[in-house]
């Protein structure tokens, strides 16, 4: 998207362009507020930026008290996913170059999954579905003494592309499914049981298929892609979940 200046416009020293953007973000304080309450900022950024900078910028010279959670800044944590302009996205992957500036930039934290305070969510229920299908390997043998369980290219490329998830909730979080209802064990909890699932070095597939059997498992998927759309990994989740919903009906 072709980045829109607003009015304001602020040149530094260097010569280099900033731009006055304001963030409106939903604050929540469990101490002080009965409900959720939208707070504006203005802050001066340049195109490069990223989102995560303006937070970081609202917070180190603005408000101290917002809070978020961010880790390794590179999106490979996964701990920044929030909602920006709507969308489930990671703070420090979005460029302020890639939004239209010319409007106030909305953030909240991610839906379906209790609010502690301002972007922070209780992540337990996320990791709690995440357990719940066994994401480890499973092998009822041992390999060889001094040896590696092999496995040939092609094998390994039929679960490559779930074993990309960093389990930042980006996907299940967007999931209308998952919002109404807080059984179901979301999209994330499916791919990576999918990465073992379809790894033929492990032993335990039909335990996982029995799993995400179950009425709150793949069968309440409804195929919207939002989760496909949401993930900043870019992993096919829809296709993953609709391989796993196969391998149930084929009994693997």
């Amino acid at each position: 998207m072709t980045l829109v200046a607003p009015e304001t416009e602020v040149t530094n020293d260097t010569g280099i362009q900033s731009f006055l953007v304001t963030f409106i973000i939903r604050r929540f304080d469990p101490e002080l507020d009965s409900e959720p309450r939208w707070v504006d900022y203005d802050v001066e950024l340049y195109s490069t930026d990223r989102v995560l900078d303006a937070l970081h910028k609202i917070k180190w010279e603005v408000d101290g008290s917002l809070t978020f959670r961010r880790s390794c800044a590179h999106g490979i944590c996964g701990s920044d996913a929030m909602r920006i302009n709507g969308r489930n996205r990671l703070a420090c992957k979005t460029l302020i170059k890639d939004l239209d500036i010319s409007q106030p930039i909305y953030v909240e934290a991610i839906k379906g999954l209790p609010l502690e305070k301002d972007l922070v969510v209780d992540m337990e229920p996320f990791f709690a579905s995440y357990r719940d299908v066994q994401p480890f390997l499973i092998a009822n043998s041992k390999p060889e003494a001094g040896k590696e369980r092999i496995q040939t290219i092609a094998d390994r490329e039929i679960f490559d592309d779930t074993t990309k998830c960093i389990l930042c909730a980006a996907c299940t979080s967007s999931c209308p499914v998952f919002w109404t209802d807080g059984q179901y064990f979301g999209p994330a909890a499916i791919v990576n049981a999918h990465r073992f699932i379809f790894d033929s070095r492990d032993d335990a597939g039909d335990v996982r298929l029995d799993i995400l059997n179950d009425k709150e498992g793949v069968w309440r998927c409804r195929t919207t892609f939002n989760c496909t759309e949401a993930c900043p990994r870019g992993i096919e989740v829809t296709k993953a979940i609709a391989e796993v919903k196969q391998a149930v009906l084929r009994g693997r």
